[in-house]
């Protein structure tokens, strides 16, 4: 059509020039630009010399086009209006051809050189992106026009402009759309300019000048991919151009794009590129080899002819590795994934075993599976390769180590990929953790002595890069404490490991912080080169560790650690201070006695009066090393007995010793040294004692103390001084009194340990204390202003005074040593309420240094906090010395005259006062104080105490989040609010305060929900308090019976907790599971958090309630009713809930706790909740309700056969009705053996069961028919053992249905159910009476009917949760039959097959799924005519000349469904009408983003019969797909290439008016009886067969 055209407009007029100047005048148009585009193309076709032509192809070039493509046609505007982008676009395209064609026609001076010149100017100034995409369009025209000799320097001029603006240089020019025009259109016009342009191209790419980059590689591989048939050789080529395959950037940016490209289009690029470049060399069949690595390792790409087959069969694999990940779906790559086994094989030589693939070709398989969006094929990539090893024997590669250090510690950062799998135990271990450490074991010992060094260390450093998650650092951890002995880390190593300690005790959790620490100390001791490091860096690694975490006295780790220090003591670096001592100073000994008396001696930098208290590191590190060595002289002189012992230690502590005994008689001791030598001895006797749960003292803890003791004179003399004397004066010294008092307590401990003797020293000091503290808070200021001074003084008093009173309330014997308490309680008594200190004013002297201290000490606010609690301290010892707890002796009980105490509301109310400003960590003695004095008010003062609940737990919410001080203050709160008194009270009362403290409980409940632990605080507690009530003879359970729903919610309590906080509990259970193997468990007590612990609690104590007590008899129906009728809610709030849901778990606790429960049941109870038991089994149950519900009903019949008619009447209800929940009591007609044991008349029972069953085998459920079965053949086994003589009519009739059972034939799953059913636990091993335990109802039984596990609670559970005591009887027995060795399987789950596990997966011959490269069929068009905004154009994609004309099809489903396959088919054009379906939800469902790769046209339905007229003149067919009178066979139609495919609407087809429009209509045989297709179903069918006769036809077959 173009050419008829041009040849028309020629015979008009045969002047070329009067032509140009009509086309060249008026509105710049497409159509117009592009007439003028086809009368020059026609020209320079004819090639002829029409004389003036030249000349005015030169006019019309520099005169109109160049003018039009800038924008200034000569006036007129090329896009008037606001008209579509694509209309300009199209003006652009039509006179680039144009120019192009003016370049060629034009003869004399070089026009073409002469616009390329223009253009690059313009290019460089770049001032808007029109400007630059004009620019470009100039020269993507002229480019192929420029004389490689001639035009030499500027043809690489214009190659590294294109070069530079594709890749997105920098600069004004950069418009997104001028670098996809440069990529898409300049690069390819200059890549057929010839040899010349190309390799310019290709020098501007490859030039090492040119920056590269992760951030550059998708904008690098569109160019390459755009020129990949140019840069690689082509066979039979006489231009022999670059060769991209010999390049080593090219690979690298290739690699790049495959493993770390974010975006699907540029990994395609990559792929495509790859696949090229294995085709040409395949072609070509000459060896190549690109080698960046200088000739010392695998080449980065090769190719040998000899290897042609296995060099295809790997290239094969690995891009069908890398289509297949784009999938994200694991079910498509897990049988891909042995293909990546084969390539290790084929990269490795056999014979030398070296590489002969780089391996960075498989690292990036692994970078784009760490990558992905899925966190399972994540798992999956970072699993199998942690299985390299276990496989294959890989030689060393840096790339490995490397690959190790970055993206795969990268991807082991992700705490979700340690969770459990499937069925594994709670408990066992994470399976990535494990693999984990058994890669690290095996990579470490393969690598060379060389290199195993710096591995390691990097290791550490890339540990310490980031902020790691709890999880993964723990299971790093552990993989570096498995690593074989070997000298690897020196001090750098060292420092790493400190700096993994320093992140590892930031937030995580205490349990897994401390395991960390644990396996990291282990790490160093497996892995430091003693030789280069000294006992000082070892030291400062320990004082790392925190003690009360991980490294106690008496654990696994610190007898590990003493015996390291014995083996290697003699090894260490020296110092380089004392190299010329000899090997004597580097012994243990030596070093630890300098260090001590380094310690001791005074710092001469330290200040004297005022300076701040050491932080006590120093003194962790010296007495942890004392202790060590001290240790370790034990081990090596065993038999030398504890004389030896006592010697090393007093030659270790005598510097200590010396300067303490001198504290009291040397007044000029100066302070920091008195710090010192205090926080060592209280570090000292910290450390030094065993860790764990019953640990006893050993023969160091009791030298250590006696030798401490020995300076207890001096010491208690010195803090008597110190604390009485006004000798502390300034902020800094409040530290320090802290310090002081830390260290009379534990003197005091220290004492009553020794025993305790009259008049012992540290016992004299008391009663001075206390008098003078009294006397210094008695003391007023005579109206002056308080000095700063003075306000210490009273603030230290006030914290000495609570301690005393402390100590007295722990230690009855000081009372006794301190002689008169009566003024104590008297002072204390009428101390004021929540007293204040004034802060001194600044003009005071002694108070100046108070503001400058400020700023690093506490400020005043928190002084007076703390002056504010210890008051409460001391009040809260005066109201338990009025009021105690526990009856206390005549003599010891006060008069209740004094003040506090006979204004019970007035202190309470103070208490509110001091909820209100102290600071919510130090609120625990005012709660100790309301817990004494709300009992006396709740009668008479009802909403005070109402008042004092809402204020303690507004305090107690607003600790949520501060671990350290939330749970003491959460025992606090539930000592005073759930105080048996309390409840009691309230109970009686039913007022304000018995509602309030029920809404406590159930927030408490709630808030467990998120912070777990917190109902476990409170059930204990009133668990142990009910208890105690209860063994009382006259206790009567009163407020367990008023509060019983906190028994019940109890019963059930238990959330679904999110992966996240499933994984931390998985892991804590692992850890503890470890037991003493991991110090953390042995420092560190067990704090039973876990939500089990709640039902645990209840559950051991009801077991321990009596049930011949009437008042626990009634408790106990009560609560099972109140289950009873929760199962009945539960079943009504969802007709069908799922297994392991929060409804399937709430009715398995529920009925867990009835069967604890039935053996205190009696009849007269049964008989009011037997109806509902039976109602329970109708209802639609989870397998392991069923068998709860089944088993309780057997029990009870058993025990109470007197309700075997009820039971019967449970089979009277038609089928309908019951549908398969008869099942249920089928299966305890299974167990009729066991029911009929306590009856004596057995007969008429087993005649009523063989007539039920054999009723019920009739059924026409399948499920039914089985259950039937069994009951039948296990009732007619109990009488053919009684020897049932009226039963004999029946035994043909029974043998027979038995007979026909076992004989069923048949390929179905009947012969296999009735077998399984036959084996099933419940029926074949489980014992209702045998296996009636704790074990079965909680662990067995949950475990055997699929309840995930953390609903399994073992025995152990029980006996290790010692809050209470556990019980006796045949619940805490073991189970007696087989059942608990069973494994886990329901019959009726197992459908699908035999097989007891997944087979042991594809091989490398299997089939799998593949995806297709959309770059697989044709060479990218190079045309200048190609779109610029059509994405498939840019892709390379094949396009046909097929048209879909969608217009007639309203819905958005079946356009979705065309758009996707016109895509695939590689339509050209889908004609819809209107462009706003694409925005259709259903439509983007189906079309899987199709629509971005499609042209799309719209074309309104009454725009159609214009449309198809246009068409058919442009040489299209147009095809109705339509059932006609006279429509063509779509076999026997042949599809011209044109083709206009048109599809009718989805109800009335093709309408009458547009039939007539069509060429011919093709139909689809059909051979059914429906009338027609789908209407999407109907156009792929007939794309698929245009596609189809297309491609036969290009290769040349018959279609």
């Amino acid at each position: 059509m173009d050419g008829v055209l041009a040849e028309v407009l020629l015979e008009q007029s045969r002047d070329p020039r009067a032509l140009f100047g009509t086309l060249c005048r008026g509105e710049a148009s497409a159509e117009r630009v592009e007439t003028l585009r086809f009368l020059l193309q026609r020209l320079e076709d004819a090639g002829t010399d029409l004389g003036a032509l030249p000349e005015a192809a030169r006019e019309v070039a520099t005169g109109y086009l160049v003018p039009l493509l800038r924008g200034r046609p000569g006036g007129a505007d090329p896009d008037p209006g606001p008209g579509p982008p694509s209309q300009r676009r199209r003006v652009l395209r039509a006179a680039g051809a144009a120019l192009r064609s003016c370049a060629r026609l034009a003869r004399g001076p070089p026009l073409a050189a002469a616009l390329a010149e223009e253009a690059l100017r313009d290019l460089r100034a770049g001032r808007c992106a029109p400007g630059v995409e004009a620019a470009v369009e100039v020269l993507a025209a002229v480019g192929p026009c420029l004389r490689p000799r001639e035009d030499g320097p500027l043809l690489e001029r214009v190659a590294q402009a294109a070069v530079a603006l594709a890749l997105g240089a920098d600069g004004p020019g950069s418009a997104v759309d001028a670098v996809t025009l440069a990529a898409a259109r300049l690069l390819p016009a200059l890549g057929q300019c010839g040899g010349a342009a190309l390799r310019a191209v290709w020098g501007a790419l490859a030039e090492p000048s040119v920056p590269w980059g992760p951030d550059r590689v998708g904008p690098e591989l569109q160019v390459l991919s755009t020129l990949a048939e140019k840069l690689l050789p082509q066979p039979g080529a006489r231009d022999v151009g670059p060769d991209a395959r010999l390049c080593g950037r090219f690979w690298r940016t290739v690699q790049t794009g495959l493993g770390r490209a974010e975006d699907a289009l540029t990994r395609k690029r990559a792929r495509y590129l790859l696949q090229r470049a294995v085709e040409v060399s395949a072609e070509l069949g000459a060896d190549c080899t690109c080698d960046a690595n200088g000739g010392t390792g695998p080449s980065l790409f090769w190719w040998s002819e000899k290897k042609k087959d296995e060099l295809l069969k790997f290239w094969e694999n690995y891009i069908l590795i890398m289509e297949t990940l784009e999938g994200n779906q694991i079910h498509v790559i897990k049988p891909v994934l042995p293909k990546l086994n084969n390539l290790f094989e084929y990269a490795v030589s056999e014979e030398n075993g070296c590489w002969l693939f780089h391996p960075s070709w498989h690292m990036c398989v692994y970078k784009r599976m760490f990558e992905s969006e899925n966190k399972i094929l994540t798992k999956e990539g970072v699993l199998h390769f942690l299985e390299l090893y276990e496989s294959e024997c890989l030689p060393f590669s840096p790339d490995f180590s490397e690959f190790i250090i970055g993206p795969l510690m990268d991807a082991l950062s992700e705490s979700s990929l340690y969770g459990r799998s499937p069925g594994q135990l709670v408990g066992s271990g994470s399976p990535l953790g494990l693999k984990l450490q058994k890669f690290l074991v095996t990579y470490v010992s393969l690598l060379p002595e060389e290199i195993k060094s710096g591995f390691l260390l990097r290791f550490l450093q890339k540990m310490t890069s980031r902020h790691w998650c709890a999880v993964p650092v723990l299971f790093l951890s552990r993989a570096l404490a498995s690593v074989p002995r070997c000298k690897a880390l020196g001090v750098e190593g060292l420092l790493a490991l400190r700096d993994v300690l320093r992140c590892t005790m930031v937030t995580h959790q205490v349990l897994l912080r401390g395991a960390a620490q644990c396996y990291l100390l282990q790490a160093a001791l497996r892995l430091v080169d003693v030789e280069q490091v000294s006992l000082g860096d070892v030291s400062a690694l320990l004082v790392s560790l925190r003690q009360e975490e991980s490294l106690g006295r008496g654990t696994m780790l610190w007898a590990e650690l003493c015996d390291w220090l014995r083996g290697n003591e003699r090894y260490f670096r020296q110092p380089s201070a004392s190299g010329s001592q000899g090997l004597q100073e580097a012994s243990l000994t030596t070093y630890v006695k300098n260090l001590i008396q380094e310690y001791v001696r005074s710092p001469a930098w330290e200040a004297g009066e005022g300076s701040l208290v050491p932080d006590g590191l120093e003194a962790r590190l010296t007495a942890t090393m004392v202790l060590l060595a001290v240790d370790v002289e034990a081990k090596k002189a065993q038999n030398s007995g504890k004389q030896r012992t006592q010697n090393v230690l007093g030659l270790f502590l005598d510097p200590l010793l010396g300067a303490l005994v001198k504290f009291s008689t040397n007044a000029y001791v100066p302070v920091p040294k008195t710090d010192r030598c205090l926080q060592l001895l209280l570090t000292l006797l910290h450390t030094c004692m065993l860790r764990g749960s019953g640990a006893q003292e050993d023969e160091v803890s009791i030298l250590l103390q006696s030798l401490l003791m020995s300076a207890s004179e001096s010491v208690s003399e010195f803090i008597l001084r110190r604390l009485t004397m006004d000798e502390l004066r300034t902020v800094s010294d409040l530290d320090r009194c802290h310090l002081y008092l830390m260290v009379l307590t534990e003197l005091i401990h220290l004492q009553l340990k020794l025993g305790w003797k009259a008049g012992a020293p540290i016992c004299r000091v008391i009663s001075p204390l206390k008098n003078a503290c009294i006397r210094h808070l008695q003391e007023t200021d005579s109206g002056q202003e308080p000095t700063l001074a003075r306000q210490i003084q009273r603030v230290t008093s006030m914290a000495t005074l609570a301690r005393v009173c402390e100590a007295i309330d722990l230690q009855p014997a000081l009372q006794q040593e301190s002689l008169n308490t009566g003024p104590l309680e008297r002072f204390l008594s009428t101390l004021p309420f929540n007293q204040t200190l004034q802060k001194p004013c600044a003009e005071d002297p002694e108070s100046s240094s108070f503001f400058e201290e400020s700023s690093s000490c506490q400020g005043w606010g928190k002084i007076v906090a703390q002056y504010v609690h210890d008051q409460w301290v001391c009040l809260s010892f005066l109201l338990r010395r009025c009021h105690p707890l526990e009856p206390a002796a005549e003599e010891d009980k006060l008069e209740p005259s004094l003040p506090s105490v006979r204004t019970p509301a007035q202190t309470l109310c103070a208490a509110l006062d001091a909820l209100s400003i102290l600071p919510s960590d130090q609120v625990s003695p005012v709660f100790c104080c309301m817990k004494a004095l709300v009992p006396q008010l709740l009668t008479s003062s009802e909403s005070l105490c109402v008042e004092s609940f809402d204020v303690a737990w507004r305090v107690l919410t607003s600790l949520s989040n501060t671990q350290l001080t939330f749970w003491p203050n959460l025992r606090a709160f539930v000592q005073f609010v759930f105080d048996d008194t309390i409840l009691a009270t309230a109970a009686k009362t039913k007022g304000q305060a018995y509602f309030r403290i029920k809404e406590i409980m159930y927030k408490i409940i709630e808030m467990s929900a998120v912070k777990t632990g917190v109902f476990n605080t409170l059930m204990s507690h009133c668990c142990r308090s009910w208890l105690a009530s209860a063994r009382d003879p006259q206790g009567s359970l009163s407020s367990a019976r008023h509060y019983s729903e906190l028994i019940l919610e109890a019963c059930m309590f238990g959330t679904v907790f999110r992966r996240d906080q499933r994984l931390i509990q998985d892991v804590q259970a692992f850890i503890e599971s470890l037991g003493h193997d991991c110090a953390t468990n042995v420092v560190m007590e067990s704090t039973k958090k876990e939500d089990c612990y709640v039902r645990v609690c209840a559950i051991k104590f009801l077991c321990l309630l009596d049930g011949s007590n009437t008042a626990h008899k009634s408790f106990m129906e009560d609560l099972a009713i109140k289950l009873l009728d929760k199962d009945k809610q539960v079943n009504q709030s969802r007709a069908r809930y799922y297994q392991n849901s929060l409804q399937h778990r709430v009715k398995n606790r529920i009925w867990q706790v009835l069967l604890t429960l039935f053996p205190r049941f009696d009849q007269n109870f049964l008989n009011e909740i037997i109806d509902k038991i039976f109602q329970a089994g109708f209802a639609n149950n989870q397998a392991s309700i069923k068998y709860f519900i089944e088993w309780i009903i057997i029990l009870i019949l058993y025990k109470f056969p007197q309700f075997l008619p009820k039971f019967w009447d449970c089979f009277s209800y038609g089928e309908e009705k019951l549908k398969t929940s008869i099942c249920t009591f089928l299966s305890v007609l299974s167990h009729l053996d066991i029911i009929i044991q306590n009856i004596p008349e057995k007969r008429q029972v087993l005649k009523q069961a063989l007539l039920v069953a054999l009723q019920w085998g009739l059924s026409h459920n399948f499920s039914i028919r089985l259950y039937a079965l069994v009951a039948l053949k296990k009732v007619w086994a109990v009488c053919k053992a009684l020897y049932m003589e009226e039963c004999d009519a029946w035994t043909a009739l029974i043998e027979c249905s038995l007979s026909q059972a076992e004989s069923v034939h048949g390929t179905g799953n009947a012969k296999k159910n009735w077998q399984r059913i036959q084996d099933h636990f419940f029926f074949a091993t489980f014992h209702p009476l045998e296996d009636y335990c704790l074990e079965t109802i909680f662990y067995t039984l949950p475990r055997l009917s699929g309840v995930i596990e953390e609903e399994w609670i073992t025995l152990g559970r029980f006996s290790s949760f010692t809050d209470i005591p556990s019980g006796s009887g045949p619940l805490w027995c073991f189970s007696r039959t087989l059942l608990c060795e069973l494994n886990p399987g329901d019959w009726s789950q197992q459908d699908a097959g035999t097989g007891s596990g997944e087979a042991d997966g594809p091989s490398e011959q299997a089939d799998v799924q593949k995806k297709i490269i959309p770059w697989g069929h044709d060479l990218l068009d190079a045309d200048l005519e190609l779109a610029l905004q059509d994405r498939a154009a840019k892709l390379g994609k094949s396009i046909s000349r097929l048209i879909v004309v969608a217009s007639l099809i309203d819905k958005p489903t079946n356009l979705g469904g065309l758009c996707r396959t016109c895509e695939v088919f590689g339509a050209s054009v889908l004609v819809v009408s209107n462009l706003h379906c694409v925005h259709d939800k259903q439509f983007q469902h189906l079309s899987v983003s199709a629509e971005q790769w499609l042209p799309l046209v719209e074309v309104k339905p009454h725009q159609l019969p214009g449309y198809l007229q246009q068409k058919r003149a442009a040489g299209y067919t147009v095809i109705g797909v339509e059932q006609t009178a006279h429509s063509s066979d779509l076999v026997q139609f042949c599809f011209p290439e044109k083709s206009l495919l048109l599809l009718g609407n989805e109800r009335e087809g093709i309408p009458a008016n547009l039939l007539r429009q069509l060429d011919v209509c093709v139909e689809i045989p059909q051979q059914g009886v429906i009338r027609s297709l789908n209407v999407h179903v109907s156009g792929a069918l007939l794309i698929w067969e245009y596609t189809r006769q297309q491609l036969l036809r290009r290769a040349g077959a018959p279609s």
